[in-house]
Parts: structure tokens; C-alpha cells; sequence
């Protein structure tokens, strides 16, 4: 699902209330009326609007009573700092995701058990519930972090410029890619932008060219 979309529907406060409710049990129509307080018509578009999103699904029970539930797991990342806004697009869950060699800065230790009992079931819950809350933190560090290097980048950069592509691009240099070709791969721009750049932080004295390379300025 496009990120811009799930955005826009998850900005209508009743939409969320409807999917706090629906992530504890399944509910009809009159349950959710009742608990937002708001008219049952209303819930309708509200669910049908979720439904057109493809994040709710209904089914009718024996007494013909139609039931909503949350259809799929789904993740939605959201950045906002003085250097960029984005959000990325939203991915479902995936428990067989392959993490070896994908997050070579990060460790994930959780067992792999094939173990249905109570006891093993509740303990992974505990084990993952704790890695969630770590990563969380992990974030909330690295964007941190990130935006403090960003900050001293700029100020040698220079605030005149676009000083977090340009930051970009000389990461790309520093850490091994030395064409305009490979720089331009490695940020996702246009060559023809990120020549410029390297021109201008040539010519700042930040960075050397030599030859069809570009290396940082010793």
C-alpha cells in the first residue's frame, strides 16, 4: 500500500479509534457506534473506507450479524526532521524474513523454536516483545544521532547549499564510491546533479578530484 494513501486514511481520528478497537476482537457495526459515539452510518463509511484499503475484512456470523476484523499486519515508518520528511511505504509482517547478512549492524537473537507448547510460546512473546522495545529505542537514537551529524555536516558544507544531499554524496565518496556513475547509485540521483555537486564540493576544498574519481580532501 502506497504510504501517502494510509497516511491520508489513518489521519481521521475515528479510522484510528476503529483499528485500536479492532486490533483487541472482532466487532459489529452497533459495537464500534457505541464506542466512538458517534452514528452507525457513520461507521459504515468509516469501515468502508478502511475496507476499499484493504486493511479491514468483515464476516457474517450464524445469526447474520456482519463482524469487522483488522485484515493484515501491516507497518508504516514516518520520518520529520529539519533535513527531510518521508514515509516509507507501508510492508506487511513477515516471521521468514531472512536477517543474515541484511542488517549486518544490528544483532537479533531470538530462538527459533518449532516448540507449540504454552511455556515456549509465552517466553518468545516475552523475548520479542523486549527486542521490539529495543529497536524503538535504537531508532530513536540513530535519528538522533543522525540529525547531529547532519548538523555538523552542514556547517562545513555550507547552509547556502542542499546540504543533505551533499552530505550524501560525500558519504558515498568516503566510504568507497569514487565515480560520478557509482556516487549517483549510491544516493538514487540523477548524475547530472550529482556531478554538480561534487564540482561545488571540489571547489569548497572538501573534496579531490583525480583523474574520473573523486576521493575527500586530505
Amino acid at each position: 500500500m502506497d504510504s501517502a494513501v494510509l497516511l491520508d486514511l489513518l489521519g481521521n481520528e475515528n479510522r484510528r479509534r476503529i483499528l485500536q478497537l479492532l486490533a483487541h476482537k472482532p466487532c459489529y457495526v452497533t459495537e464500534i457506534s457505541e464506542y466512538l459515539g458517534v452514528s452507525p452510518k457513520a461507521v459504515i463509511d468509516h469501515l468502508r473506507k478502511l475496507e476499499e484499503a484493504g486493511l479491514v475484512e468483515s464476516r457474517t456470523d450464524d445469526q447474520r450479524r456482519k463482524y469487522f476484523h483488522i485484515s493484515r499486519d501491516i507497518r508504516l515508518e514516518v520520518n520529520v526532521s529539519r533535513y527531510g520528511f518521508g514515509a516509507k511505504s507501508a510492508y506487511p509482517a513477515s516471521p521468514s524474513l531472512d536477517m543474515s547478512g541484511r542488517c549486518p549492524h544490528i544483532s537479533i537473537d531470538v530462538p527459533s523454536e518449532s516448540d507449540d507448547s504454552l511455556g515456549t510460546l509465552a517466553r518468545e512473546l516475552a523475548t520479542l516483545e523486549d527486542l521490539e522495545n529495543e529497536l524503538s529505542l535504537a531508532q530513536r537514537y540513530v535519528h538522533g544521532r543522525l540529525t547531529d551529524v547532519l548538523d555538523r555536516l552542514n556547517e562545513r558544507i555550507g547552509a547556502d547549499s542542499d546540504s543533505r544531499f551533499y552530505a550524501e554524496v560525500v558519504a558515498a565518496v568516503a566510504t568507497g564510491e569514487r565515480t560520478p556513475e557509482a556516487v549517483a547509485r549510491e544516493v538514487d540521483a540523477p548524475p547530472a546533479a550529482v556531478e554538480r555537486a561534487l564540482d561545488a564540493l571540489t571547489e569548497q576544498g572538501l573534496l579531490e578530484a583525480r583523474g574520473d574519481e573523486w576521493c575527500l580532501a586530505e
